[in-house]
């Protein structure tokens, strides 16, 4: 039996740095959407407030996931810390939802009674918003395309700078035609964009925490690979999870009766598993037979 190990190549240092930068210029971007949409009687600052805090929660958790990763395994937890991403992304779901549901409540409420709404304020700080997540997706560009981590960031700040530029759009609106209905509403349509990108993250955290094989593998394609290897007569046990949020693990069975896997043949079963899959963490048994190890 052999097993084979990959570990994120991207600078720690670096990564660092970004996550940093991110997180603080974020967090400081929210207090100051809670405090002007609470003065500002803005529904829409306060939702697009729950959004950014819900994105600086997956910022801090791919940062953590990055230093949990990196601590050694002990005889207690043989995987280390890794799985904690798994359970923290699950929990960041429901909080989102959660505070989804208590916004949507609050903006029906706003409809019937036609609430007043600083219509300078909701500009300005959402204008605000534009340039911080802008140059925030800005920092997490040069490594979007080594790092999955660094990817989704990118992609969440430039999304969160295209929502904060529909915000800025409704305070103009609102500035003009008077119309204060147009703060709720578009409290609404940030709640459905939210609901949109943290359904996905709660099923996928979701089936990560229960062992389902991870949407990006595709596990027949991976049993193909493994029984049209030379010499291999039948693959049985063959399992695919997910030790963290970034990294994946297989167990397998490799019946072959000439017996004629060798170190060469393991390490190169396992390069090509973590090139063509990305599954990072392998383990191979060779068997003769089908009937000598057979788990489920």
């Amino acid at each position: 039996m052999t097993e084979h190990s990959g570990e994120c190549g991207h600078g720690v240092q670096y990564f660092n740095r970004v996550f940093a930068i991110g997180v603080a210029l974020n967090v400081a971007y929210v207090l100051a959407q809670v405090v002007f949409g609470i003065f500002g009687h803005s529904l829409a600052l306060l939702a697009d407030a729950g959004h950014n805090f819900g994105d600086v929660l997956g910022l801090m958790l791919a940062w953590g996931a990055s230093h949990l990763a990196m601590r050694p395994a002990t005889t207690r937890r043989t995987y280390g810390w890794r799985r904690t991403s798994i359970m923290a992304a699950l929990l960041n779901a429901i909080f989102l939802l959660v505070a989804v549901g208590a916004i949507t409540w609050e903006a029906v409420r706003r409809f019937a009674r036609g609430e007043i709404v600083d219509a300078n304020i909701v500009i300005w700080v959402a204008a605000a918003g534009v340039i911080l997540n802008g140059a925030t997706a800005w920092l997490f560009m040069s490594g979007r395309k080594d790092d999955l981590n660094l990817r989704g960031a990118f992609m969440h700040m430039a999304a969160d700078a295209a929502i904060s530029a529909g915000v800025v759009i409704a305070g103009v609106a609102i500035r003009f035609t008077g119309w204060t209905w147009l703060d709720p509403a578009t409290s609404l349509i940030i709640n459905v964009i939210i609901v949109i990108g943290t359904w996905g993250l709660l099923r996928e955290s979701f089936n990560l925490a229960t062992d389902a094989v991870p949407a990006n593998v595709d596990l027949l394609e991976v049993r193909k690979y493994l029984s049209e290897l030379p010499d291999v007569a039948a693959v049985h046990d063959l399992h695919i999870w997910a030790v963290s949020t970034t990294q994946i693990a297989l167990t397998a069975h490799l019946v072959m009766p000439a017996a004629a896997g060798g170190d060469a043949f393991l390490h190169n079963v396992c390069d090509h598993l973590q090139s063509a899959f990305g599954i990072e963490h392998s383990t191979i048994q060779i068997e003769q037979n089908a009937e000598s190890c057979s788990l489920a």
